[in-house]
This record gives structure tokens, sequence and C-alpha cells, in this order.
């Protein structure tokens, strides 16, 4: 099946514009994530959720970007006669001038930098929260007298049910039985 490919300037200019959306989000996103970080490890905890507030906000603004991606897909999908889902950025350059591909090219790069880097970032901050909660969950069993369940016997081995019963039992405070 021989398929004439439509070079168009058009569809070259929409594609860099979008691209170039999706680097603008991608940075603003990178940026809360650090700051988001950067508050984590001061302990701040409104200026955590305020960044947490920031990221959802970012994350429907690229939901947005998501309805442009799909029509641009749909459209070298139909030109490369391939379904969208399959179309990458190397087929969709074949559709563009030269300028146009270069540019693209190179922006789909920089994209996925900047995206490995924000989800690079986002772990980290997931495992300083995971940290800081269980560092609390500890504090407030210590101030409460409850049981450290956080820091228990991490070899999985299972407890005998007689030593969960007798630490149950040091920890009532009101005890009904006859």
């Amino acid at each position: 099946m021989s398929t004439t490919l439509v070079r168009g300037a058009g569809l070259g200019d929409e594609v860099v514009a979008h691209l170039d959306a999706q680097i603008a989000s991608a940075r603003r996103l990178l940026s809360v994530v650090l700051r988001q970080g950067q508050s984590i490890r001061a302990r701040e905890v409104e200026e955590v959720m305020a960044r947490l507030a920031d990221i959802q906000a970012e994350m429907g603004r690229r939901a947005a970007l998501e309805g442009t991606r799909t029509t641009i897909l749909t459209t070298a999908g139909a030109q490369l006669g391939i379904p969208p889902h399959t179309v990458t950025i190397e087929s969709l350059a074949q559709l563009l001038p030269p300028g146009h591909a270069a540019a693209a090219l190179e922006r789909s790069a920089e994209l996925r930098g900047l995206l490995a880097e924000v989800v690079r970032e986002h772990a980290i901050n997931r495992v300083l929260m995971r940290q800081e909660l269980s560092f609390l969950d500890h504090l407030m069993r210590e101030l409460g007298a409850e049981p450290d369940t956080g820091y228990g016997d991490l070899s999985g081995r299972a407890v005998p049910h007689a030593a969960v019963r007798s630490t149950q039992a040091s920890f009532r405070t009101l005890d009904l039985q006859a």
C-alpha cells in the first residue's frame, strides 16, 4: 500500500505550539513539585498542602492539553494510515516540513526529559511524605501509649497469637471480663 504524505505547515505549527504548551506545563509542574519537596523537608504542612493544590490545578490544565494531543494524533494517524495510539513523534515528523519536524523532535525530547524529572522528584516527595507520616505515627503511638505496630518485626514472621493477646492486655483501660 503506497501512501502519499502531505507535509503541511498548518499541522507543523499546531504540533510545535502544542509541544511548547506541554513544555510550559511540565516546567510549571516541575517547579511546584520541587517547591513541595522543599516544604516537606521544612515540615511546613500548610505549604505542602498549598503545593498539592497547585499540582492538582496544573494537572487539570494538562488534561485540557490532552484534547489537543488527541486531535493531532487522530489527524496524523489518518494521514499515515495507522491508529492514532500508534503515532510516534518520529512518524508524526514525516508529516511536517523539515524545519517543523526538527523543532518537534527537539521539543519532544525536552518534554520527555522534563516529565522524567517530574516523575523522579514526585517519587522522592512520596518517600519523604511516607517517612514523615511514619515518624508522626510513631510519635502519636508513644504519646498515646499505644502499641507501636509501625516499627514491628519486619522479617515477615508471624507473631504468636498469645503475644498479641498479652500486648493487648497490657493496654486495656477498661476490662469488663468477669
